[in-house]
């Protein structure tokens, strides 16, 4: 059976070139794709059992260029939907088959850092971890992390909402996002918010922040900033089931101590990591959680030693303080390498 894409019509391939004639005037040089070959890394996002290849993919780099382009395909009833780096898994970013794939990559600028009112002013492209990158030297970072910070852009982290294992204590993406710069479908250029203090009336910026692209592209964000804490420390705790698990994150959420992170891994994923970043994760557990406290060092101290004693209450098994910062920070990139780690050992489709 052939698995090539049916050949389109006359009438079809007539549009695509009149259509690739009028965006490539907007977006100048190799600004839109539109060969299959070259379409194919669009057509899903980490979400790889899902794929459509779109009508057309255009990549521009300015603002302006974005009104245009919406505003060409609102007037031609051309359907558009924004890409940021394509790792989310939830299909935000699967493209039409009739429709623009709008990406947003070559927005990569860090516009403006303002540390006194503790924001800076990015472009959607730029990705997540660049972001506590570009503020580390003055002692700052950008608390949402999701587990492909590395690879996750900030403009797609507005679409989706996105989270990470600091979300418990510092808040979603939504929380720590403080204006917008956006583009409607008709091409026009509004903001939202900015570093101000919030506006009265409807949360605008909140309807916006989660919406997956789909009241208009994000041309620009100014998030919070904050001031690294002056220690952190992060634990894993081994326990013989998720029940035990569980229980041990309700006592511990239950006796008012709020984490800078806290995620939980069952068996299978144990192993996946460990065998794809070799930390030393216990391996003879059922579950295992990660707890990270952060603050004034007696005061983690003290909540560490609370958080030991909650775990053993609990039937905890295995009990590891991270004893460095570069041991904490391998806690969590065990953690954040799971997705790689379980696609290294899937199927392949």
């Amino acid at each position: 059976m052939s698995l090539r894409m049916p050949e389109p019509d006359a009438a079809v391939l007539a549009r695509r070139a009149e259509i690739v004639r009028a965006l490539s005037a907007i977006v100048p040089g190799e600004g839109v794709i539109s060969h299959e070959r070259e379409m194919r890394p669009y057509e899903s996002d980490g979400l790889t059992a899902y794929r459509q290849l779109p009508f057309l993919v255009v990549l521009p780099e300015t603002t302006e260029q974005v009104s245009r382009v919406l505003s060409y395909c609102h007037e031609h009833g051309i359907r558009v939907v924004p890409r940021g780096a394509g790792t989310s898994l939830s299909g935000g970013a699967l493209p039409l088959a009739d429709g623009v794939l709008l990406g947003m990559g070559k927005f990569g600028r860090v516009r403006e850092i303002d540390f006194e009112n503790r924001a800076a002013v990015i472009e959607p492209g730029v990705t997540n971890l660049a972001i506590s990158q570009a503020v580390a030297h003055e002692g700052f970072y950008y608390a949402p992390d999701p587990s492909s910070q590395i690879a996750c852009t900030i403009g797609g982290n507005v679409a989706e909402n996105s989270g990470g294992v600091h979300c418990l204590k510092y808040g979603m993406t939504t929380n720590n996002v403080l204006g917008c710069e956006i583009v409607l479908i008709t091409g026009e250029v509004i903001r939202i918010g900015g570093k101000h203090l919030d506006a009265e009336g409807y949360d605008l910026l909140g309807i916006i922040t989660g919406s997956e692209g789909l009241l208009g592209v994000v041309t620009e964000v100014t998030v919070r900033i904050l001031k690294k804490p002056e220690t952190a420390r992060a634990v894993l705790v081994g326990f013989p089931s998720s029940e035990a698990a569980g229980e041990c994150v309700s006592r511990i959420i239950g006796a008012g101590i709020i984490p800078g992170g806290m995620e939980m891994m069952d068996k299978p994923a144990i192993h996946a990591v460990e065998e794809f970043v070799h930390a030393g994760y216990p391996l003879d557990v059922e579950a295992l959680l990660i707890v990270e406290l952060d603050g004034p060092a007696a005061e983690v101290d003290h909540l560490l030693a609370r958080v030991e004693a909650i775990a053993r209450e609990c039937g905890a098994t295995e009990l590891r303080a991270s004893t460095s910062e570069d041991e904490r920070l391998l806690f969590w990139a065990v953690r954040k390498a799971a997705f790689p780690a379980v696609g290294r050992i899937s199927p392949y489709y």
